[in-house]
């Protein structure tokens, strides 16, 4: 179905059943809605039109919206997590390296893009959030993949030339920033990655 517009009122459906399972911190009804969705719609669709737009809505500063916010977090995590997850696939040559920048805690879209590179057979392994630059160049030497994709979720963890020397300390990979915190043009040979589409045909 990816392609196809889908019927506003089915998005708003999927946004009222999400939103109410966060509302009840019903964490595994929203994982399992997270799988059910990615099934019918695919990832990409699944984080644009409804994870990110009810993330945002539920976003606050007031205790009750920052705990609800957390759980439908969570939630959205361990769907995108299990789904079409073999656990017996290694990371294969070609594969791509998955890792949140040093310092970065907030790496649920990097969980969006490990989900559809699965969905696409493509291997790839993700190593975590806040992860120090030499950490990340020991599992790159360890997993020897194609590609390593970054994500920044904040300005304070997009460091472009941090980035920018990384790649350069591995010219045989191709090294991407992900997410919104690279707001500052990324050093060559890094590349940025504008969003999960934009991702999915570099990686």
């Amino acid at each position: 179905m990816s392609g196809i517009p889908m019927p506003a009122e089915i998005v708003q459906v999927a946004h009222k059943r999400l939103t109410a399972a966060a509302e009840e911190f019903d964490g595994s009804r929203i994982s399992a809605l997270v799988v059910e969705l990615a099934e019918e719609w695919g990832v990409v669709r699944l984080w644009d039109d409804v994870c990110v737009p009810v993330l945002t809505t539920l976003s606050g500063y007031s205790p009750a919206g920052i705990a609800v916010e957390h759980a439908l977090s969570e939630g959205v995590r361990v769907g995108l997590d299990v789904f079409r997850r073999d656990q017996g696939a290694g990371l294969p040559a070609d594969g791509v390296l998955l890792a949140g920048a040093e310092q970065e805690e907030h790496c649920l879209g990097l969980h969006a893009l490990a989900a559809a590179l699965r969905e696409r057979g493509q291997g790839c392994l993700l190593v975590g959030p806040a992860l120090p630059w030499p950490a990340l160049a020991s599992a790159v030497r360890r997993a020897r993949p194609g590609a390593v994709a970054v994500w920044s979720q904040s300005p304070v963890t997009g460091r472009s030339y941090r980035i920018g020397r990384f790649a350069r300390d591995f010219p045989a990979v191709r090294v991407y920033g992900a997410g919104p915190g690279w707001v500052e043009p990324l050093t060559p040979p890094a590349t940025r990655l504008d969003s999960l589409s934009a991702a999915l045909r570099e990686l």
